[in-house]
């Protein structure tokens, strides 16, 4: 009969809906309320000191000191850069990211680069190290060929391998204390065998404990880069008795990260010549 059909009908929905609600509520209370993790920053755009902050904190800012010359590190984070300004204001030498990885190269090196040098510094390029997408020859070979090569004339810095936390994905780049030596290493060497000239190495004291286990071997040969906000520079990394240059703040006046050479000018022009 019609009305008998109908009710059965209706029957079935209801228990169909019943059992859909019921499975919902008695999902696991983690697959209802998590959200997604925050998305990583794009590739490339990563540049020294991004993660300082967030990991060792900011604290005060150091004295001038007669014997130190002051400095900059620039990326396409900063743009196209006043120079002249930085000059006039008594910076004497700048670090320019040129590559990272073997994907990216900074579209504003040539000004900032040739830009630091036209006004009378002396000037280098960085390689920001992404140890996870490809070995440490193929980036200094990559660094090398786009901007991060060395000429005896001295005003040319050695390169610099930025290597630090990771900003797009574990901090160490899943790589265990060993095979992060191992990974700094071949960079350190193919650098060397293309420039002749030993990389500097700049990294945070807390970083480098955590993924290379402290490793001391690379410091008599690589001028250390140490990433410290605060009015002393701190506890080092094992092996180096002194820092070469401090990056004490990401909020200097221009361009946001200021560094300290720890010697005079002639002491910088005898690091740039090798």
């Amino acid at each position: 009969m019609p009305v008998h059909r109908s009710g059965v009908t209706r029957l079935h929905v209801y228990t169909a809906l019943a059992a859909v609600l019921l499975g919902l509520f008695s999902l696991p209370r983690t697959a209802v309320a998590d959200e997604p993790a925050p998305s990583a920053p794009p590739r490339g755009s990563a540049h020294m000191g991004m993660g300082v902050v967030a990991h060792d904190g900011r604290g005060g800012v150091p004295s001038r000191r007669s014997t130190q010359t002051e400095g900059v590190d620039v990326s396409s984070h900063q743009g196209n850069v006043a120079w002249t300004a930085l000059w006039n204001s008594g910076v004497g030498w700048a670090y320019v990211k040129a590559t990272e990885g073997t994907y990216y190269t900074n579209p504003y090196h040539p000004q900032q680069y040739n830009g630091s040098y036209d006004v009378g510094m002396i000037r280098g390029s960085y390689h920001f190290a992404t140890p996870d997408t490809a070995s440490g020859a193929a980036q200094a070979d990559y660094f090398v060929d786009r901007g991060g090569a060395w000429s005896a004339d001295g005003r040319t810095l050695p390169g610099a391998l930025d290597i630090e936390w990771n900003p797009y994905g574990d901090a160490c780049y899943g790589k265990s204390p060993s095979a992060m030596v191992s990974w700094i290493r071949d960079f350190l060497d193919r650098y060397r065998a293309r420039t002749g000239r030993d990389a500097v190495i700049y990294t945070a004291t807390s970083w480098w404990k955590q993924c290379t286990g402290n490793y001391a071997g690379f410091a008599s040969a690589n001028p250390l880069w140490i990433a410290r906000y605060a009015s002393t520079v701190g506890e080092l990394p094992a092996g180096w008795g002194s820092y070469t240059m401090w990056q004490y703040t990401s909020t200097g006046p221009i361009v946001g990260d200021h560094n300290r050479f720890n010697g005079t000018l002639d002491r910088l022009r005898s690091l740039a010549l090798g």
